[in-house]
């Protein structure tokens, strides 16, 4: 706030005209009353009129200070765990950041995550982080469309994305490219793929022929199996004797890999680069898969998230899930933005698809007109117990 005009007086000067304004007022009011005027007479007293109180309005007091964002996580039911886990990363990303701009209010989506978007939006919120799956986010989407609030999920399901709906999630055919790539420049060019039955399975399979071929190899064979051990079995059986490869890519979690490796070793695949993809990353224990030793994958660094689940630990006292990155830095994101954005306008969506990107726990990324985030990952090799990186993540994106 300005300070008033002029130079202050110094405190001697304002005690003595006090003192003479208050002599001069006092003298003026002896001589407006007359001398014999006897006593004055009594003030009429009137009771004070009854005011009415305004009504309380329902649901949260309207913020004028704070930008209002709804968090939409599960924190009820079986996913109860990952939505808890995100919703503590979104404050300790408010603490970190020291943001006195946003203010974040949880909603429990187990319960029904259209409700829980129209009673966001009623209270006020002009932005949604979550929610969590990909059924939820196809029912948030065409409500907060409706009221002009964008939704940023945590969903890794591509299908869910666009028109005013954002997908923070790790997708699979973003990890299958980088690791092929990698592969490719490190001397292979005969490809093999074990795909899962599913969306999963066929969305890896059809990313893993592009990124194929867009390197410049060639796939060779590529097998289904419905996760049983039998089925998994008969698939790498199929693969060894179809055609000659130096990789063959699993499209499945590091479980499921480390039962498949062995079956693919006896079967001739002795000196095979085994490949997987972004679902690795969220194993803390793969390290000790002594079947995926000098196996690759592409993932989001885990350099800034060690630092961050130590902190997480001393907070609340357990380990993060490893996707309540995806939470932490969605706050990055928003506070970020917050700066350009007034209090009671409309999130401006258009500063999400900054060409430029942004920056986070799990580095560099950026939305493309799909909705999608485009993420620069690095390759990891599973070695000696742990993970080394072999093929560091870009520190960010060039203009498009």
């Amino acid at each position: 706030m300005a300070d008033a005009a002029g130079k202050p007086q110094p405190r001697r000067a304002i005690v003595r005209g006090f003192a003479l304004a208050t002599a001069l007022f006092l003298g003026a009011c002896s001589s407006l009353v007359p001398r014999d005027a006897g006593p004055p007479p009594r003030p009429e007293i009137t009771a004070p009129r009854p005011t009415t109180p305004k009504p309380l309005q329902p649901g949260i007091p309207e913020d004028v200070e704070r930008h209002r964002v709804a968090l939409l996580v599960p924190l009820s039911g079986t996913n109860a765990a990952v939505g808890r886990s995100l919703a503590n990363a979104t404050q300790l990303a408010l603490l970190d950041t020291r943001s006195e701009r946003v203010r974040i209010t949880s909603y429990d989506t187990a319960s029904g995550a259209a409700a829980a978007a129209q009673r966001a939006i009623a209270e006020g919120a002009r932005l949604i982080l979550g929610p969590l799956l990909a059924e939820d986010v196809r029912a948030v989407a065409p409500i907060a469309r409706r009221a002009n609030v964008p939704v940023i999920s945590f969903s890794n399901d591509t299908g869910v994305a666009g028109d005013g709906a954002y997908l923070m999630g790790y997708t699979p055919g973003q990890s299958i490219e980088r690791v092929v790539d990698h592969a490719r420049r490190s001397g292979v060019s005969q490809f093999a793929g074990l795909m899962p039955s599913g969306l999963y399975g066929e969305r890896a399979s059809t990313a893993f022929l592009r990124a194929v071929e867009s390197a410049g190899g060639e796939v060779t064979t590529m097998q289904t199996y419905d996760r049983s051990a039998g089925s998994i079995a008969a698939a790498v059986t199929r693969i060894g004797r179809n055609a000659p490869y130096q990789a063959v890519l699993i499209a499945d979690s590091s479980g499921t890999a480390s039962l498949a490796v062995p079956a693919l070793r006896r079967g001739g695949g002795t000196n095979v680069r085994v490949l997987g993809t972004e679902l690795w990353n969220t194993d803390a224990a793969i390290g000790s898969k002594a079947a995926l030793n000098n196996a690759w994958f592409a993932s989001v660094s885990d350099t800034l998230y060690r630092q961050y689940a130590t902190k997480y630990r001393a907070r609340f006292g357990q380990a993060p899930y490893r996707l309540s990155s995806l939470g932490y830095d969605a706050v990055l994101l928003t506070v970020r933005i917050a700066r350009d954005w007034r209090v009671g306008d409309a999130f401006p969506e258009s500063n999400l698809r900054d060409s430029g990107g942004f920056s986070g726990l799990d580095g560099a990324f950026r939305f493309g007109r799909d909705g999608i985030a485009e993420r620069a990952l690095e390759v990891q090799e599973v070695r000696g117990g742990t993970t080394v990186t072999v093929s560091p993540a870009p520190a960010g994106f060039g203009s498009r």
